[in-house]
This record gives C-alpha cells, sequence and structure tokens, in this order.
C-alpha cells in the first residue's frame, strides 16, 4: 500500500491509522483530548462567558473509558511508527499523568518531557487556584533501541547558539494565526506554528512522514509542508478538515532543501590544527591565550603543536594540562589575539577553511 501523503483521512483515528502498514511514519505527533473535566460555564469578571472547550470529543464518561481510549490510538500509533521513529504527545494536568503512564506500559522509552509555558495564558478567573500557565509534552521513542532523530545543532541555532532547554516560552495560539469562523473561533485549542516548528525541526528530516491522529485544523499539516516534511493527518469533523485543507493550500514551502537543516558539525570536514598553519592564518612563534583571564600562554609551534614552559603536544592535549583538565576541545579553549584587544577562539580559523572546503 502506497501511504497517503499530504492527505487528511476522514474518520476515526484509530481505524485509520491500523489502515496504513505496520512502520511506515517516522514521526507521530498527538494532541489528542484532554478530558477536561469541565463543570458548568466560566465567566470572566465582567460575567462575560469564556469560550472553552465543550464539544463532545473530549468527553469520556469516566477515567477508565480515557485510559481505554488512550490505549488504542497509543497501540494504533506505535504499530504505524516506524522502529526508529519517535512520538511526541501534549497535555495537560488533567491527562498527561495517565498518557505518560500508559505510555511506559506500552513499551515507549521516554527522551524528555518538554514545558511549553506560556507567554500569554488565561487568568484564573475565580482567584481559586494558581494560574494555569504551562501543557507539558512528552517525547519518547519507540523504543530503548530505538536510533530516534533529534538535530541538536538546528536546537542550538534556533537557540542563539546555546543548547536548548526543555522548558519553551512561547505564545499561545492568537492574532492572524487564530482560524475563526463567523467571529468564532473555528477549534477551541489550535496550537501555535511556533510550538510545532520546534518538534519538526527537532525530531525529523526533510522527507520524513509526520502523521498526526487528531489533525484539527491542521497546524502540523501545514508546518511540514513549510519545512519540506510530509504529513498524514486523521480527522473526523468535516468542519476542521475544511478548514485545515485551505489552511494548507495556502502554505509555500521552502524551495531550497539545503536551507532546511542545519549542517552536523560531526559531518564537518576534518581540518587539524596544522591545517591553520598550512593556510598563513596562523604562523609558528604566535602566541595563543587560554583561561578565562587569558592568563595561560602557549606558543605555536611550526608542526601543529603547542608548547609551554612544562608541556608540549597537541592544541587539546596542552589545553587540559594547563588546567589540569582530564580533556579540553582546544578549538574552543585557546584564543587568538585577533586585532587590537579582540581575542577569539581558533575554531573561528577552522570555520573559515571549512566554509572555503564547501
Amino acid at each position: 500500500m502506497t501511504l497517503p501523503f499530504n492527505t487528511i483521512l476522514a474518520g476515526d483515528c484509530i481505524a485509520m491509522m491500523n489502515s496504513l502498514p505496520a512502520g511506515s511514519v517516522d514521526l507521530v505527533f498527538a494532541d489528542p483530548p484532554y478530558n477536561l473535566q469541565l463543570g458548568g460555564e466560566l465567566l470572566r469578571p465582567n460575567n462575560s462567558k469564556v469560550e472553552g472547550v465543550d464539544e463532545d470529543w473530549d468527553r469520556f464518561s469516566d477515567f477508565a473509558a480515557y485510559d481505554a481510549f488512550t490505549r488504542d490510538w497509543l497501540k494504533a500509533a506505535r504499530r504505524v511508527l516506524k522502529d526508529d521513529g519517535g512520538l511526541w504527545v501534549i497535555g495537560s494536568y488533567h491527562n498527561i499523568f495517565r498518557v505518560g503512564a500508559i505510555l511506559q506500559d506500552l513499551g515507549f522509552w521516554m527522551l524528555n518531557d518538554i514545558v511549553w509555558r506560556k507567554t500569554n495564558p488565561m487568568p484564573n478567573f475565580k482567584g481559586t487556584r494558581f494560574t494555569n500557565a504551562h501543557e507539558t509534552m512528552i517525547w519518547c521513542a519507540k523504543s530503548s533501541d530505538s536510533r530516534y532523530t533529534f538535530n541538536y545543532d538546528s536546537m542550538k541555532s534556533l537557540n542563539d547558539d546555546l543548547q536548548m532547554r526543555s522548558d519553551w516560552t512561547l505564545p499561545l495560539c492568537t492574532g492572524a494565526e487564530r482560524l475563526r469562523k463567523a467571529g468564532r473561533k473555528t477549534h477551541p485549542t489550535q496550537k501555535p506554528e511556533s510550538l510545532l516548528y520546534r518538534v519538526i525541526m527537532a525530531s525529523t528530516k526533510p522527507g520524513d512522514v509526520v502523521l498526526d491522529p487528531f489533525f484539527g485544523t491542521g497546524t502540523t499539516g501545514a508546518v511540514a509542508k513549510k519545512l519540506g516534511r510530509r504529513f498524514i493527518g486523521c480527522e473526523r469533523d468535516s468542519d476542521y478538515i475544511a478548514a485545515a485543507k485551505e489552511r494548507i493550500a495556502k502554505v509555500i514551502p521552502v524551495a531550497d532543501p539545503s536551507l532546511l537543516m542545519t549542517p552536523s558539525k560531526r559531518s564537518e570536514p576534518r581540518v587539524p590544527f596544522g591545517t591553520v598553519l598550512e593556510r598563513g592564518l596562523l604562523t609558528p612563534g604566535d602566541l595563543l591565550f587560554g583561561g578565562t583571564r587569558r592568563d595561560k600562554v602557549a606558543k605555536v609551534r611550526a608542526d601543529g603543536t603547542l608548547i609551554t614552559d612544562d608541556h608540549r603536544g597537541s592544541i587539546h592535549k596542552v589545553g587540559a594540562l594547563v588546567q589540569g583538565a582530564p580533556a579540553c576541545n582546544g578549538w574552543t579553549y585557546w584564543h587568538f589575539q585577533a586585532s587590537g584587544e579582540d581575542y577569539l577562539p581558533i575554531d573561528v580559523l577552522r570555520q573559515k577553511i571549512r566554509a572555503e572546503l564547501h
């Protein structure tokens, strides 16, 4: 069976996933019903009604019914997922703990729980609880043996070259991004594209297949199309399907595939420190400086080694010895005086050579 790429399958998500070939998708992103257990209308201080979630799809008779539903759709998702695939599921305090336990019962391997901290959460109008300002996403692999995708360098680049943390501060879906019909929200829990952007960039590669069993108005599909991934959506509400199709049709994908991924540093060509000297970017006899106060000094030798009063060896070995450390990345530890009082890591010279090689 050929996968229905970039298609919304109308109907029950469990049946739709079970109709797909086993081991055929790279990522599942799921935004299931939260089983909010709401008790009556919620009013603002001015007595205006808050638009909450009162649709039938979020109602379950009891926790046992919700758990059974969760177990069934997760089993179907697990069947369709590749062995090295990943799964994300988002929820609130109403449901995420129950979902997490079932994930572990089914053999999924937990990788992270991500806290989505909302910059613009809805206040607690009654003043009886803390403002509910976050939701939780669980990211897991199919098993502990899975060689799942994690684009570490892409996430670091998105975060101003700092390792990305497991707490993400992003706004709710508002403004022009929020789909509306006759002045009302088309979907009560539409997720912001910024959230899916991170999920898809972090855990898929261009061309991968992303399946969303609770497709709603198509946030997953819109972002997948934009980033050069293929999607499959499952949705049973015809109004949501119509809105999603219209929305996704307007998305213009990135035309140049080379712009979609950050090259991993591990895949970049190896550049020995000696090449820096051969290219004339440093000269034998130049001084390199280490330490936060640049108080460690080494002299560059013609063979690409460094020498101090007490040590001689590679940039890494000497860097470790002068610090009394077990190891050292000499490319980032040692600095050269570029101009005036500016000290730059010698890694900028390596990157210059790599850019020329590319």
